[in-house]
């Protein structure tokens, strides 16, 4: 079972985004001058072809079900890793928020698809992993691990308070060399705090990267007595008896240091689709809410598997870079 804190008021399975947005009158949109005939399927562009980005945008909004105040954009058409077809790249943004979508069209523009491309000879989660970033990020773990973990996780959210728990509790004592975890922030936009309190975390992994855990420990076991207005005395609370300096967290705090490294964790997580919390990568893959612990361990236990073989995920040790020792010359 899976259960998630919504962020995003769209997504690409979803049947509406505004109920009560007013029907449209049945109207023909002015229709865009055609474009010059180069470039693959060119000459196929017709006025029902998945080529016409006029069309495409109509189909793919009838497709999901999207009224008028969602915000949709098609890209120009460029060449796909499969011959035969060109690919777009489908924008659809509702208020502040937006979800990126690559579509495949067939070179004649008679057919759009709508799904995922894999190199057969490479790790199918591919493109996720090029995009993981986990250098100096809190993590804990054994370095060199076969499974990474990468949670994008909310402080405010109870169903991320549940998981983390759960992987706290189970992660290192089930595997305690073959698995690393990474936490990046994705607070939701519907949350008060969760801002403010990734803020703090990363102020806090700043001057002392074991405290982080204590603090993530914290945040989620006292996530129901916090507020938006007692979080800075809720912290003050936390600092006790912690080796961290208060004046200096404050100073982080009040020029808000660390906005920009959890602004950076979001943008990262929604260019992997990332559309609700918690959201876990395992080497790549893609577990959105949070899975009970008995599922997450067989997917960990099928990857620690596959990679004795495979080795194209995780730490691998191939890719440390190690100085040579000049009293041994090895």
């Amino acid at each position: 079972m899976f259960y998630k804190c919504a962020f995003l008021a769209l997504g690409f399975a979803l049947a509406t985004v505004s109920p009560a947005a007013p029907p449209q009158k049945d109207k023909k949109p002015a229709r865009a001058p055609r474009p010059a005939a180069k470039g693959p399927g060119a000459a196929a562009i017709g006025e029902k072809s998945g080529l016409n980005k006029q069309h495409l945008e109509a189909y793919v909004r009838h497709l999901y079900g999207w009224p008028p105040d969602v915000k949709v954009d098609v890209a120009d058409f460029t060449p796909s890793p499969i011959a035969g077809l060109l690919q777009t790249t489908v924008r659809a943004t509702y208020q502040t928020e937006s979800q990126d979508k690559v579509f495949y069209v067939s070179s004649d523009g008679k057919y759009v698809l709508d799904g995922s491309v894999y190199t057969a000879s490479d790790n199918p989660f591919r493109a996720a992993l090029s995009k993981l970033t986990t250098s100096l990020q809190p993590s804990f773990g054994s370095p060199g691990a076969s499974v990474v973990v990468v949670a994008f996780s909310d402080f405010q959210c109870p169903h991320c308070r549940d998981e983390a728990k759960a992987l706290r509790e189970n992660l290192l004592k089930t595997y305690p060399t073959q698995v690393r975890l990474y936490f990046k922030d994705f607070p939701l936009l519907n949350h008060d705090w969760a801002r403010p309190a990734a803020i703090a975390g990363r102020c806090i992994f700043r001057q002392n990267p074991v405290a982080f855990w204590d603090y993530h420990d914290w945040v989620f076991d006292k996530q129901g007595e916090i507020t938006a207005a007692n979080l800075r005395d809720k912290l003050t609370e936390f600092l006790q008896g912690k080796e961290i300096d208060p004046l200096q967290l404050n100073r982080c705090l009040d020029q808000q240091e660390t906005a920009a490294e959890v602004d950076k964790s979001i943008v990262e997580g929604k260019s992997l689709q990332v559309t609700s919390t918690p959201t876990l990568f395992v080497n790549g893959r893609r577990l959105p809410g949070a899975t009970l612990w008995p599922n997450l361990k067989v997917v960990i236990d099928q990857e620690i598997e596959y990679q004795k073989t495979a080795k194209d995920a995780g730490e691998q040790e191939c890719c440390e870079v190690k100085l040579p020792n000049l009293f041994t010359n090895k």
